[in-house]
């Protein structure tokens, strides 16, 4: 068991580790002025050819990210902290496009209803699910 602590934390901490981070990090900054290019590119409207699928297929993924993180919690798996971090963000991303594609007046109002009152609430507990996997603090069960 200590060898396994040790593995890990030289993994976390050898060459690989730092070379990841700067990439990451690199890429991250890269993408900033991306996002002004790609805000002045982009039409105001557009007309998507699988809608229906697209939505269908977004709640589809958070319903197998509940589902999982669900069952690994019953379970006493502190996987569930990788399922419920990708539920959370899988929620957010649902709130944001629900809330910035809806058309004024009661769509709009029904998707930030539903932003507020499932999304935002859901993704929330999601997000410190994963955190207390992190640290460790997920009850065990048998």
């Amino acid at each position: 068991m200590a060898q396994v602590a040790l593995i890990e934390r030289q993994a976390r901490s050898g060459p690989l580790s730092g070379r990841a981070a700067t990439m990451l990090t690199v890429l991250g900054l890269a993408m900033v002025p991306w996002l002004f290019f790609l805000h002045a590119g982009l039409p105001a409207t557009a007309q998507a050819a699988h809608w229906a699928w697209t939505w269908t297929g977004l709640d589809a993924l958070e319903a197998v990210g509940l589902l999982s993180t669900g069952l690994l919690l019953r379970r006493g798996d502190r996987r569930a902290g990788l399922t419920s971090a990708a539920t959370a963000t899988l929620l957010l991303v649902d709130a944001w496009f629900d809330t910035m594609t809806a058309a004024p007046g009661g769509e709009l109002t029904a998707s930030v209803l539903m932003a507020m009152g499932a999304e935002l609430p859901l993704a929330v507990l999601c997000a410190r699910l994963a955190v207390r996997a992190i640290h460790g603090e997920l009850p065990n069960h048998p």
